[in-house]
């Protein structure tokens, strides 16, 4: 066994001269424990959220969407529809007209984004899974039918249990003037509602979802786009095909993926978790203040030990080394207590959710706080605590050799 961790591991667990020193020596893992557990329970709860709204988002944004870079649409014909549909992993392809809209039924109105949707929208965002009431259906014996946001629903007190009024939906016209007849400078069409989805809240106060021919009508469109939308296949590479797409459409469109659809949010919640972490990071230095005073008493407490071990022919470095190993055996004991018991709250909470999001009452997405454990979080938290414990068992270690070799045996 080292000499230095054998003589480091005795004066760690045996009794002091001053029983104060082991009390400080607990508190020193009890702190560093507890920080650490800290920083794994809550880095995994910000993953838990970020992979929840990635689910959400991902549920209504599309894997690759594909905009014009100048303008707002852009002719289908003129577009490689066909060479994108024959790239390996992509399996879905939708072409998608969206605007501005009023949406008015009875005396209630609302400004939407009116969605026109073609076929694989329904496959390829999985939206009906998120329906709170009534069904995801867009055609049923050529008739055209929408799918309305919760929010938008909400603001014009609308119910599925009330379906006889229909809805009229207004675009300024693109063709003619409005003349003295302020009404005619719009289009407008009826619909019926088919069903509410629930999302997120961006989507749900604003989106409406329609036939793609629905909305082109409306628009005076013929054969215009203002997007298409691709979804790829689970094990696909996003990121190659996305820049295989980019190559092949040139500079005139812009290819994004789902990071890049929501890239604000996304830094915000990055930035968020690495705040939060920062910040717990500057307790757990303070917790390591700990160390220091148990070290510099430990120290004080075996001034004569030190001696002994100088007179015996241990060097400065050997005695340094002694108490150093000491200093990271706190730490480490405290970082390995803290992974365990943050791996093990995560797990109570992922499996059983020991901790509910507001009242219970189904006001939120999920009933508990998300939880997602990360490797990569873990061996990061395991090094920052190392090298704070490092630098606070150094810090009075280093004094050593000028307080009680030099002064003491001289």
């Amino acid at each position: 066994m080292n000499f230095s961790y054998f003589i480091a591991k005795r004066y760690l667990i045996s009794k002091k001269t001053h029983n104060i020193i082991n009390i400080i020596s607990g508190i020193s893992v009890a702190g560093i424990t507890i920080g650490t557990m800290a920083l794994i329970v809550v880095l995994s709860v910000f993953n838990g959220f970020e992979n929840l709204v990635e689910s959400l988002f991902s549920t209504f944004n599309p894997d690759i969407l594909i905009t014009p870079k100048e303008g707002k649409t852009f002719q289908k014909n003129e577009f490689p529809s066909d060479l994108i549909k024959k790239i390996p992993g992509v399996i879905y392809y939708t072409e998608v007209v969206e605007e501005n809209a009023l949406i008015k039924q009875n005396s209630k109105q609302h400004i939407i984004r009116i969605k026109g949707v073609s076929k694989d929208f329904q496959k390829m965002s999985n939206l009906d899974s998120m329906m709170i009431d009534g069904d995801f259906q867009l055609k049923s014996n050529n008739n055209n039918y929408a799918v309305l946001g919760a929010g938008v629903a909400y603001f014009l007190g609308f119910s599925l249990s009330d379906f006889s009024d229909p809805f009229t939906i207004y675009v300024p016209r693109r063709t003619s003037g409005t003349g003295i007849n302020f009404a005619n400078a719009f289009n407008e069409k009826l619909i019926y509602a088919s069903g509410i989805f629930s999302v997120q809240q961006d989507f749900d106060v604003k989106y409406v979802i329609v036939p793609i021919d629905f909305a082109r009508d409306l628009l005076e469109y013929k054969n215009e786009v203002t997007s298409i939308e691709l979804g790829l296949d689970k094990n696909a590479n996003i990121i190659n095909i996305q820049k295989e797409i980019q190559e092949l459409l040139g500079e005139v469109y812009s290819v994004k993926n789902q990071f890049q659809q929501q890239e604000l949010l996304y830094k915000i919640m990055k930035s968020e978790k690495w705040a939060i972490f920062l910040i717990l990071s500057f307790i757990l230095i303070i917790a390591t203040f700990n160390i220091i005073g148990s070290l510099s008493m430990l120290i004080l407490d075996k001034k004569k030990d030190i001696s002994v071990l100088h007179a015996l022919g241990a060097n400065k470095k050997l005695i340094k080394r002694i108490f150093l190993t000491e200093g990271l055996m706190i730490s480490l004991f405290g970082a390995v207590f803290g992974l365990v018991f943050g791996f093990i709250i995560c797990w109570l909470q992922k499996e059983f959710g020991l901790i509910s999001l507001g009242n219970g009452e189904g006001t939120f997405v999920i009933n508990a706080y998300p939880v997602k454990m990360s490797v990569f979080d873990f061996i990061y938290v395991f090094i920052t605590v190392f090298v704070i414990g490092f630098v606070a068992a150094w810090l009075p270690v280093k004094q050593i050799s000028k307080k009680y070799i030099k002064q003491k045996l001289a």
